[in-house]
Formats: structure tokens, C-alpha cells, sequence
């Protein structure tokens, strides 16, 4: 209970975190962005040659992509031909060493979730069809939850050329069909006689029910 470990999430979920164990699971790993964290990394010192790709987030095929497969594929069930199915057509790139890394973790992290637990995988439109087909041949294609589509900002673009990427994707799984929702817990009242200021200027049309609601529009905000 309350403890923090630092270090590679592979060795801490094997050596640390017994079967069937957690309730909840929500991981935000490196998209494969060519992005550099090393500054984030080095503060904590040293640490496995892995945690060190993720946090630069540049990933190249090598030993490390290598073994984290060939543990894929001895694992067997359903993954084990899915990722050589991956290399196959990617070839040993970026993306197969990142899917490689992936695959290893998402393994063990399937292990210990318990059957009422749920999976929260947050990544971004380039690699995200990859992993949702990952989790699919893990947990079960019927334990898929939601795709959650996360806007991070509004369109700034003119799109002359395409549809701006303004968006990250969650995808939720279910460790079981007893898994725990607490509904209860998604929604909070609020008092419409102490709104704050800057919501009640906005909200001041009623519908026929009497609950307040605005008007806004859908065009482009760029002028």
C-alpha cells in the first residue's frame, strides 16, 4: 500500500506485483513521438537500457526490441502469431521495437489485473490501431470497452491541406464481465442557484425542461 517504485515497469510488474491483484490499470507510455524525455529519466539516475529508449521515445530495432519479442512469441495464445504476424510485414523498424516493448509489458500487466479490475491504454493516433489489436488478442476482442476519443485543443488549422491531429485515443478494457463500474462516481451535482459566474453568463437558455444549456458554434475558431 502507498508505494512508489521507480525503474523499468517490466522487472517491477515480474518481481513485485503477484497475480490478479490490481483494480486498476492506466498507462500513458511513449507514442513513438522522436521525442526526448531524457531529462525527466536522468533525474531519477540509472536505470535499464528499455526505460532509457522510452524515455527518449526514439525507438530503433536492436537486442532489447529483439528479446522483448522473442518472449512474445514464446508466451504463446493468441499474441504470439499476431506480433510475428507484425513483423512480418513491418520489417525490424521503429515501429515493430516499439510494439515489441509494448507487447512484453501489456502481458504482464494483463497477469495481474484482477477479473474486476479495467485498463485504461492511453496513446495517440500513430500507433494506436496497433495496440488496440494487441489488447484485443489479450484480454478478448469481448472485453473491449470504449475508445475514448480525448480532444486536446480545438482546430487552430485553416485546413488547406487536411483535418487538424488534435486528439489522443484511451482504449479501456475489462479484466472480466464482473468488472467494477462505480456510475455513481462519474456524475456530481451541482447547485444552479450558486453557479460560478463564468459558467452562468454562458448557460442562459432554458429547454422545455428547464435546464439551462448555451448556444456555440461548430465553425473553424480560426478567422
Amino acid at each position: 500500500m502507498n508505494k512508489l517504485f521507480f525503474g523499468d515497469n517490466l522487472s517491477v510488474l515480474r518481481n513485485h506485483v503477484k497475480d490478479e491483484t490490481v483494480d486498476l490499470v492506466y498507462l500513458d507510455p511513449p507514442f513513438n513521438s522522436n521525442a526526448n524525455y531524457n531529462v525527466l529519466f536522468r533525474e531519477g539516475g540509472s536505470a535499464s537500457e528499455a526505460q532509457a529508449e522510452a524515455f527518449r521515445d526514439t525507438w530503433s530495432w536492436g537486442d532489447h526490441a529483439a528479446v522483448a519479442f522473442d518472449e512474445v512469441t514464446r508466451q504463446g495464445g493468441d499474441i504470439a502469431p499476431l506480433i510475428r504476424s507484425f513483423r512480418q510485414w513491418l520489417g525490424d523498424n521503429a515501429m515493430m521495437a516499439y510494439l515489441a516493448m509494448m507487447a512484453v509489458r501489456l502481458i504482464e500487466l494483463r497477469r495481474v489485473l484482477k477479473p474486476t479490475g479495467s485498463i485504461y491504454l492511453h496513446c495517440d493516433p500513430i500507433a494506436s490501431h496497433y495496440l488496440k489489436i494487441l489488447l484485443d488478442a489479450l484480454f478478448g476482442h469481448e472485453r473491449f470497452a470504449n475508445e475514448i476519443i480525448w480532444q486536446r485543443s480545438t482546430g487552430k488549422s485553416l485546413m488547406t491541406r487536411r483535418l487538424p491531429n488534435n486528439h489522443d485515443v484511451i482504449l479501456s478494457f475489462e479484466g472480466g464481465q464482473g468488472r467494477t463500474w462505480n456510475s455513481d462516481a462519474m456524475f456530481e451535482p451541482y447547485d444552479e442557484s450558486d453557479l460560478p459566474e463564468t459558467v452562468a453568463a454562458k448557460y442562459v437558455h432554458y429547454d422545455p425542461d428547464g435546464r439551462r444549456y448555451r448556444l456555440d458554434s461548430l465553425i473553424n475558431p480560426n478567422p
